[in-house]
């Protein structure tokens, strides 16, 4: 027993280590891994968990729905179909006080709905609502916080790349996830749009109202949200109808989408390869860090150390929403130190079985995990969004986007315990499904 503990801990030491010194999440994931399960068993064991555990991973079925709706997302970005939704938001709100950066939030949410990655969001609407936000006055590090924030949105609102990881994990329906995510998507939106607004009303200066728009104009925008509309109907539809599976949805989304640029006119060769080389990169980090965090996961299974933890935990003589809250202070802080994703991965093996063990319902409680995954998106040292809305604006520091964020993680606090003292609203739309 001593054996194992020494051996755990210099394995945690070590992956530290490695992290410090910015080893890619994936590679300090596997690494620790195989070390940790070679000196715990052996290492000719070790080899042989290597090639089982990552064939029978990623040959898995539901893996192959990653590439497809990054895929989708990039698409829809290099077509322009975003750009139109924007200009859509912009037009209905982006009058009023703080209306840019309210436009802003609908729109990556909107973006979001067919794209499943905040980092994608990220990018995609820096480069559209910036140089508008600098047009009308914005304070930089409001303007920048806000996109870095409601980016998050893509992991939040279905399809979610997080949400089929998990479900892959899991073993839940992907398909029940993101019907299950829907209603803390819609609601974490408006909590969003409204801080941006309260934001604007605190600081005067900080979020003018731009330009009116006539209701013709207003009217005239509406079929910029065409494409998106009719891909989010055909995504949730087919799904509802059985054509295809949730797993196969970013497939038909991807096909249906490029018919449906090809037809507007809007996707060049060009820009195909561009989102093809871009799903390739973005597809390939997460599958990486994904067959990190299984040789991890083998490391510490045979330590037993997430079943100890788990069955000291649930003996605690202490409410459940106190060791929740415990699992929330774990993420905050877990998520600000290193990447969400492999976080996420990391932890799952302890939180899961505990959340179960509790009690909770295992889909409620997975999209309470992509909530909490996702605000390690925006959190100082290593909140992505940040670095993404910082790398395109050269005249922006990380400080003052982390400043601009920091506002917002208000709302994640309303949103985390507005699902906690109201469970049913995840869990109320997967009861309608078989």
């Amino acid at each position: 027993m001593n054996n194992v503990f020494s051996a755990t801990l210099g394995i945690f030491f070590l992956f530290v280590f490695m992290f410090l010194f910015r080893m890619p999440v994936a590679f300090a994931l596997a690494i620790t891994g195989f070390v940790g399960f070679g000196l715990i068993v052996n290492f000719k064991a070790a080899l042989t968990m290597l090639g089982t555990e990552l064939w029978n991973n990623l040959s898995s079925y539901g893996l192959a729905s990653i590439p497809f709706f990054v895929l989708m997302g990039n698409i829809c970005l290099y077509s322009g179909i975003s750009k139109k939704l924007y200009d859509t938001a912009y037009k209905w709100i982006g009058n009023i006080r703080g209306g840019v950066a309210i436009a802003t939030v609908f729109a990556c949410a909107g973006f979001s709905s067919i794209c499943g990655s905040n980092a994608a969001t990220a990018a995609t609407m820096t480069s559209i609502a910036m140089p508008e936000m600098k047009k009308y006055g914005y304070n930089p590090s409001f303007s920048a916080g806000t996109i870095a924030s409601a980016s998050t949105l893509g992991v939040i609102i279905p399809p979610s790349v997080v949400l089929i990881v998990i479900g892959l994990y899991t073993g839940e329906s992907i398909g029940k996830l993101f019907i299950a995510s829907t209603i803390p998507g819609i609601l974490s939106t408006i909590i969003f749009a409204i801080t941006a607004y309260i934001i604007a009303v605190i600081k005067k200066d900080w979020g003018p109202a731009g330009e009116k728009t006539s209701w013709l104009l207003k009217l005239k925008s509406i079929p910029g949200t065409f494409e998106i509309f009719l891909l989010f109907i055909f995504m949730i539809y087919g799904m509802y109808k059985g054509w295809f599976s949730a797993t196969e949805a970013g497939a038909a989304g991807s096909v249906f989408v490029l018919i449906l640029t090809i037809f507007f006119g809007s996707l060049t060769i060009e820009k195909l390869k561009c989102a093809m080389e871009d799903t390739v990169r973005t597809s390939c980090m997460i599958i990486f860090i994904i067959a990190g965090a299984v040789i991890f996961g083998k490391f510490l299974t045979v330590t037993r150390l997430p079943f100890e933890l788990s069955h000291w935990i649930s003996s605690l003589d202490v409410p459940n929403w106190v060791v929740m809250l415990f699992i929330v202070i774990i993420f905050v802080i877990g998520g600000a130190i290193m990447d969400a994703l492999g976080f996420l991965m990391i932890t799952m093996p302890i939180v899961f079985p505990l959340a179960e063990k509790l009690g909770y319902d295992p889909v409620w409680f997975s999209v309470f995990l992509t909530i909490l995954t996702t605000l390690g998106a925006i959190t100082p040292p290593v909140g992505i969004n940040v670095f993404v809305v910082a790398g395109i604006n050269k005249d922006l520091t990380l400080e003052e986007v982390f400043a601009g964020s920091c506002y917002y993680l208000w709302s994640f606090a309303v949103i985390i315990i507005l699902m906690m003292l109201f469970p049913s609203m995840v869990t109320f739309l997967p009861a309608f499904v078989r």
